[in-house]
C-alpha cells in the first residue's frame, strides 16, 4: 500500500512483533508501523522494544482495534500515532508524514471516541507548561524548546514532569495527546 507512495521507502515487513522489533533494530527505520495483535509479542510491547532500541524512530499502530484500553495502552507505551486498518491509503500515507514530522497522528472517529470516555479532567496546566507541550507537539526536543523559550533544558525537564503528573501520564506523547484531548493546548 505504501511502496509507491512518494517519499516513503518501505524497508521490511514482519509478521510478530518479535520479527519487528528485530528488523527495527537491524534496518533503523524512521517509522515503523504495527498492528496490537501479532503472533508473540503483541504491538504496545514491540512499540516499547523499538523506541527503546532505535532512537528517533517514531512508531503508528495500524490496527483494527478501537477500545479505549488498547489506544492508551500503545500511548504510554510511546507510539507516535494510532490508526485503524480501515483508513484510505492517503490517511495511511499522511499518517507517516505526520509522524515523521514529530506529530501525533490520531483516527479522527478514535480521537472523539477517546475524548467522550474520559471522565477524570487533568489538574490545569500552567500557561509555560501547556506552552512546552505545544512545542513538543510540533516535534522540538527539549533542547530546541529550551532555546525557543529562552529557558534551560533543566527547566524544560521541570515544566515537563509537572505536566506528566497533573496529567496522569508518563511520556511527552501521551502528555501531548492527553492535554489535546482535553482541550488545554488551544
Amino acid at each position: 500500500m505504501l511502496e509507491s507512495a512518494e517519499g516513503i521507502t518501505v524497508v521490511g515487513q514482519a509478521g510478530s512483533g518479535e520479527e519487528a522489533v528485530v528488523q527495527a533494530v537491524a534496518l533503523r527505520p524512521d517509522i515503523t508501523l504495527l498492528d496490537l495483535r501479532m503472533g508473540g509479542m503483541d504491538g504496545v510491547e514491540a512499540t516499547g522494544q523499538i523506541l527503546r532500541q532505535v532512537p528517533g524512530c517514531k512508531v503508528v499502530i495500524v490496527t483494527t482495534y478501537e477500545d479505549d484500553s488498547d489506544i492508551l495502552r500503545a500511548v504510554e507505551a510511546g507510539a507516535a500515532g494510532y490508526l485503524l486498518k480501515g483508513s484510505s491509503r492517503q490517511e495511511l500515507i499522511d499518517a507517516v508524514q505526520t509522524a515523521a514530522r514529530g506529530e501525533t497522528v490520531l483516527t479522527p472517529s478514535l480521537a472523539g471516541k477517546l475524548f467522550r470516555s474520559r471522565t477524570v479532567e487533568p489538574s490545569p496546566l500552567s500557561g509555560r507548561e501547556r506552552e512546552v507541550l505545544r512545542l513538543v507537539g510540533r516535534g522540538l526536543t527539549n533542547a530546541e524548546i529550551g532555546a525557543e523559550l529562552f529557558v534551560s533544558e533543566a527547566t524544560v525537564k521541570t515544566h515537563l514532569l509537572r505536566s506528566y503528573r497533573k496529567l496522569g501520564v508518563s511520556d511527552r506523547t501521551a502528555a501531548v495527546m492527553k492535554a489535546m484531548e482535553h482541550g488545554l493546548l488551544s
